[in-house]
């Protein structure tokens, strides 16, 4: 183990580390290097439902059962999402690419009458609202799942930009 500036390093010494506070697309193309899995979160606001992609979800508990996600605060639909007390997601599927570019006109289900629900998902998840906090130039939403359901198959990925499924 060695120590470089301020960071402990693991057996390796980064090439060209770059301070935070650096070039913010570089910091995006860094993070990008992170493969995550692909999801669309769905709400009802007022009578219509809308919906995004992410890439942001992540569970937080078990017990309670919490997960989480972010939201752009400039994104179009992100007043709708921090205001929602229900919301739902439905986790990619590996041939569902074509929904995480544009999801407008898909067959969706509304489970017990809660937000859409893409249909063909391997995951999904119906959630209430648990908290909502300031995440810098993102709202981060917190959940607790009331229903889930999931399926086997091979998820959709995204990774330095890209989409694909895993395999």
């Amino acid at each position: 183990m060695q120590q470089l500036d301020d960071y402990t390093v693991f057996g390796f010494e980064p090439d060209g580390a770059e301070p935070v506070d650096g070039d913010r697309r570089a910091f995006r193309r860094a993070l990008g290097h992170f493969p995550t899995g692909v999801a669309i979160v769905t709400t009802v606001a007022g009578d219509r439902p809308v919906g995004m992609t992410i890439n942001s979800f992540a569970s937080v508990s078990l017990d309670p059962p919490l997960v989480l996600w972010s939201v752009d605060l400039a994104a179009g639909f992100a007043d709708a999402f921090t205001a929602a007390d229900r919301f739902a997601l439905s986790v990619l599927a590996g041939d569902q690419m074509a929904l995480a570019r544009r999801f407008d006109g898909v067959a969706t289900w509304a489970g017990a009458g809660g937000p859409p629900l893409i249909a063909g998902a391997l995951a999904t998840f119906e959630c209430r609202r648990e908290a909502v906090h300031p995440g810098g130039d993102h709202a981060i939403i917190v959940g607790r799942v009331d229903r889930f359901a999931a399926r086997d198959g091979s998820p959709l990925l995204f990774h330095a930009g890209h989409l694909a499924p895993l395999g």
